[in-house]
């Protein structure tokens, strides 16, 4: 059996990508750069045998850098080895310096495709839903444009790379687009506390209080478990130059978010204005500080009424995409308070029974 190279395999996607694939008993190559294990969001580790000591084993670890040809990997080692890649590695950071951007997500999507073609295997690009840039309606799943600008340095990289995929002479590819990766369907649970989570912990925090935004804007949420199933279709059902929007049902307003944020007592719920009338002048050092650094890089998710299709994705997975409304919500905040990343966690009823008693 030929076995799936899959970078950003320790990365938040890679690491269910590389447990799914394990569970249907597809053989996988996990690339990594820093990270040393595969742990999924549920805390599971998969076990790993490097590549150069059992190159059949079912899971095989090795180190390489996406920034280099050919992730520095000998070529001809994976030869035949390889039937498939899935590129995962990116940063995310919203804030990370331009230099990332263009080494790690345009240059290290690049040397996929160079090496998709060298091993003449297919290519499995996970993208972004938000490659639409600040395009609002509805987004088909083959719409790619410039023509509306982009909210961060991370939207433009993606736009790009995934430019190059579409672009590259020879190359049999499938994008996958995922929304704002958000945790597991019905635990909430999540590995990495980034991205919007820390937006949302600052304004639960009374960190932010004000923000540009319309509270008829919305957040395209994506659960991992979700986003991963999506990735290992594509892989398993390939269907060459095919692009799957991997985001949930039902775009949660900013309205709605902040109807949510109120249901919890310890909570702070921010005030969202329209960008004319935000002054920055107005916010107190400390907002402002948090504001320029972190909030700013996501106003874009909350001055825009957008929605993605997913016609290719409920296709492809047999499935409509899973509801991502208010009560997806509150599973995700659940999770977070009872982890300690959020407030403190309410009361259940026995505990206020024993504390009345």
């Amino acid at each position: 059996m030929t076995a799936v190279l899959l970078t950003g395999a320790g990365g938040l996607v890679g690491a269910e990508v590389a447990a799914r694939l394990h569970r249907r008993e597809r053989h996988v190559v996990a690339l990594t750069h820093r990270t040393p294990g595969i742990v999924d969001c549920a805390g599971n580790r998969l076990p790993a045998t490097a590549f150069a000591d059992d190159p059949g084993a079912p899971v095989t670890a090795v180190r390489g850098d996406v920034r280099a040809p050919g992730f520095g990997l000998d070529a001809s080692a994976l030869s035949g080895r390889v039937g498939a890649i899935v590129h995962c590695a990116a940063t995310t950071d919203f804030t990370a310096p331009q230099r990332d951007y263009d080494e790690l997500n345009v240059a290290g999507t690049a040397n996929a495709c160079a090496l998709a073609r060298e091993l003449d295997v297919p290519l499995v690009y996970v993208s972004t839903a938000y490659v639409c840039g600040r395009r609002e309606g509805t987004i088909a799943e083959d719409d790619l444009s410039d023509a509306y600008g982009f909210g961060n340095g991370y939207e433009r990289s993606k736009f790009d790379a995934e430019t190059h995929v579409r672009n590259t002479e020879g190359l049999r590819w499938s994008i996958v687009r995922p929304g704002i990766v958000t945790g597991y369907t019905g635990s909430g649970a999540i590995r990495d506390y980034k991205n919007l989570y820390t937006v949302v912990k600052l304004i639960v925090e009374g960190k932010l209080r004000t923000l540009p935004g319309r509270y008829d804007a919305t957040l395209s949420l994506a659960p991992v478990d979700f986003v991963a199933d999506t990735v290992v279709a594509a892989v398993t059902g390939f269907a060459e130059r095919r692009t799957f929007h991997a985001v949930g049902a039902d775009p949660l307003s900013l309205r709605g978010m902040s109807e949510v944020l109120a249901e919890y007592p310890s909570f702070e719920v921010a005030r969202f204005v329209p960008r004319s009338a935000f002054v920055l002048a107005d916010l107190g050092d400390l907002e402002r500080e948090y504001y320029l650094r972190i909030g700013a890089q996501y106003t874009g998710y909350f001055d825009a009424r957008r929605s993605f299709d997913t016609a290719n994705t409920a296709a492809l997975l047999g499935t409509p995409p899973p509801d991502t409304g208010p009560a997806y919500l509150r599973t995700l905040l659940d999770f977070c308070t009872e982890s300690g990343y959020l407030g403190a966690p309410l009361a259940s009823v026995d505990e206020v029974v024993r504390c009345s008693s």
